[in-house]
């Protein structure tokens, strides 16, 4: 068994680095670029050797994958559990709720949206499949919330499987304008944007 140096176990050695390694690639990939950050950069920035990067990461592309995916998995959970809380089916109140909560998630760290909508396109076409599997579950929770409204009468019973994957396109559009509108654009604009054309789109005749 690896024995504790200065109080902190091996395990946490560990966890340590690769944290210090996802902070330092949201900060390369989102300010010098994915393409012009090179592997070297991401260690002198985490603080960590070569060596360590490769213990944790199979290639920068690897450390992009799991950024990619540890943004929507954060936002996914947040608004699940914002969701499970309500008492309502109001669609109103839900799809609300949704939103401002995915939207709090994705824009706390201006450098999320950037690197999930514009430095992770196109660049491996495993960390496109991932893309498209948030898309999908994405969707199909809008779906989902839809069909919600529609058993409650407040929203016309229909398929909304093409409407909920055009949702998520918008939404995409919005956040990727937010990160990289100058002068910066407000949250609350953006979020007012988003609800309204949600809400439209579900409860249109």
């Amino acid at each position: 068994m690896a024995r504790a140096y200065g109080g902190i176990s091996p395990e946490q050695r560990k966890a340590e680095r690769r944290a210090k390694l996802l902070q330092a690639g949201l900060a390369l990939f989102t300010g010098t670029g994915f393409a012009a950050t090179r592997i070297t950069g991401l260690c002198t920035e985490a603080g960590v050797s070569t060596r360590n990067f490769y213990e944790e990461f199979a290639s920068k592309e690897d450390l992009l994958r799991e950024l990619h995916d540890l943004i929507n998995a954060t936002a996914f959970e947040r608004v699940r559990t914002a969701l499970a809380e309500l008492e309502t089916d109001d669609v109103a109140v839900r799809v609300s709720t949704l939103l401002d909560v995915f939207v709090r998630s994705v824009t706390a760290d201006p450098r999320a949206p950037r690197l999930n909508y514009v430095e992770a396109v196109g660049v491996t076409a495993e960390i496109e499949q991932q893309h498209v599997r948030w898309v999908t579950t994405w969707a199909e929770f809008i779906e989902s919330e839809a069909l919600r409204a529609a058993d409650a009468g407040t929203a016309p019973r229909r398929s909304y499987r093409l409407t909920a994957i055009a949702l998520v396109g918008a939404i995409t559009g919005l956040l990727r304008e937010w990160q990289a509108h100058e002068p910066p654009l407000d949250v609350d604009e953006i979020a007012e944007e988003i609800r309204a054309l949600v809400l439209a789109a579900i409860t249109r005749p």
